[in-house]
């Protein structure tokens, strides 16, 4: 009979230890669940399990490398260049995507600042119909994944479907030969190395010396996201089920978002205020 093999108590003490990718301490306090959009346990599950087990993931497959002690954000746009690594791009991107969505979301939600609605009008014409557009999209969505506003550098916001872990950041859309079947070089080799370019680099939104160092794929666009909504099923169905007969299910989890944005942390992802900290 076969035993499986179990991990000696060192390497297990060493990834321990090595946890560097945690859950993150979010900025309001859920512990009562979010108000008007998720129950104590609906919360639970979308963030406090399943951020931890995406955390846990990626150190798992981080840990010792170059890459332990960089923001998820980074991990997920240095390793969409190579399908080979796809486990690590995919955690790392989740745990990143999730993490913005709960940070746009507040237990009182202020009013939307001024300026804020001054720029999202000129893209959408009124907020009623930003606010339409976002629910409708996300209620549309076949399969799991989110939906983000973006800006572009002219600051014209714009609606982006990303599926499953996909980001929304153009240097993640950068994608490279993995592996020469001529020559058999792979990810690990310099040749490697050489193309894809060395560390990652996301810039969205810089200006001035900055913007020429940003990598974008060929014909992409350089955009910003600042709010998304998160449409996977283990965040809706525990409160609000499939939405059989038309009770409940994805669209009036959509429509309960809208009222528990943080538009506060909108404004500073889109740059509204000067000398804002952006979401890593």
């Amino acid at each position: 009979m076969l035993r499986p093999q179990l991990p000696r108590i060192g390497l297990a003490l060493r990834f321990f230890r090595r946890s560097i990718h945690n859950v993150p301490v979010l900025g309001h306090d859920f512990r009562e669940g979010v108000p008007g959009l998720l129950s104590p346990a609906g919360f639970d599950m979308a963030w406090t399990q399943y951020q931890g087990l995406m955390c846990q993931k990626l150190t798992d497959l981080t840990a010792g490398g170059p890459w332990e002690n960089s923001t998820t954000k980074d991990v997920a746009i240095y390793y969409s260049r190579d399908p080979n690594s796809a486990p690590i791009f995919n955690y790392a991107s989740m745990a990143h995507n999730n993490h913005f969505f709960f940070k746009c979301l507040s237990p009182n939600p202020p009013e939307m600042p001024l300026a804020l609605k001054e720029e999202l009008d000129k893209s959408f014409g009124s907020i009623e119909t930003l606010r339409r557009e976002m629910i409708i999209t996300a209620s549309s969505m076949f399969g799991p994944g989110f939906v983000w506003l973006v800006k572009d550098r002219s600051r014209k916001y714009k609606i982006l479907c990303t599926y499953l872990a996909g980001s929304p950041y153009p240097g993640a859309h950068y994608r490279r030969q993995p592996v020469d079947v001529n020559t058999g070089e792979g990810s690990g080799t310099e040749a490697y190395k050489r193309m894809a370019g060395g560390a990652p680099t996301n810039t969205v939104g810089a200006h001035g010396a900055h913007a020429s160092s940003q990598k974008i794929a060929p014909g992409g666009i350089d955009i910003t996201p600042v709010l998304c909504i998160n449409t996977w099923e283990h965040v809706y169905l525990p409160d609000y089920g499939i939405g059989a007969n038309g009770a409940g299910g994805k669209r009036a989890f959509a429509e309960s978002w809208w009222y528990a944005v943080d538009w506060n942390v909108v404004a500073t992802n889109a740059d509204i205020k000067s000398g804002v900290t952006m979401i890593h």
